[in-house]
């Protein structure tokens, strides 16, 4: 199991949001990439990096920061936030990102993702942001209309390699990771998942760790590990002793 540490950029800072909410902001660092080599230094497999400028407004305004990011660090990365067309994605897998992760085209425009899964196989993932297992897009700023339940199938024909899925109720609460819903969410896909919101201790790992057999890939920590409640590094070791 993978702890992905989240760099997620606003205004060319790294922060973290309440609950996604985009006036609930504290900045943890003003140099998101000296702060991307800091969770490498600790042992990251991998980063997790947000493009919170282009979540809301679909403008990629961040792509010369995440090229340093990516030239930077010698572990893959991940993005997502404002990848809405082929282009823009094109733009950050040329700039060194190894997989995007892509919300609202997937949602709203399956067409448009299907053939972007087709041009980057094996590199494009979804993230389900949910709240009680309805779905949000756009920064989850709006209403889909949708349950994660009914996407999943269609997401997986169109050639989704993983899923991120975001119980927005826990998202930077350091609240406890949501289990049951994570647990409903393994069951309905066979491709690998990667849990974001809630973890805050390590009692979380060592919560979700079983997981990992059903399909869990990993979990993204961010607000936790910039306040200290949970050492990126501890955990990181004490998922290799269980190998």
């Amino acid at each position: 199991m993978i702890i992905f540490p989240a760099v997620d950029i606003k205004n060319g800072q790294c922060v973290r949001l309440k609950q996604g909410l985009e006036n609930e902001v504290t900045v943890f660092s003003p140099d998101p990439v000296a702060m991307a080599e800091h969770w490498e230094r600790l042992g990251a497999r991998w980063l997790h990096l947000v493009d919170l400028d282009g979540a809301f407004s679909g403008d990629p305004v961040n792509q010369s920061l995440i090229r340093d990011i990516c030239q930077r660090v010698k572990i893959p990365v991940q993005l997502g936030g404002g990848i809405r067309d082929i282009d823009i994605a094109a733009a950050y897998i040329n700039a060194g990102v190894k997989r995007l992760i892509v919300g609202t085209m997937a949602l709203e425009d399956n067409s448009r993702f299907t053939d972007l899964c087709t041009r980057f196989p094996g590199q494009i993932g979804v993230s389900l942001d949910a709240r009680d297992g309805k779905l949000k897009t756009r920064g989850w700023v709006a209403d889909t209309g949708l349950m994660v339940k009914d996407v999943v199938p269609l997401l997986e024909d169109s050639g989704s390699s993983f899923f991120v899925y975001t119980d927005i109720s826990r998202d930077g609460m350091q609240s406890g990771v949501n289990i049951k819903a994570l647990e409903k969410m393994l069951e309905l896909t066979t491709r690998p998942v990667i849990a974001a919101g809630g973890v805050s201790v390590i009692e979380d790992i060592r919560q979700v760790y079983p997981l990992a057999s059903r399909g869990l890939e990993g979990v993204i920590t961010g607000r936790a590990i910039y306040s200290g409640s949970l050492d990126f590094q501890m955990a990181v070791q004490w998922i290799e002793k269980q190998v």
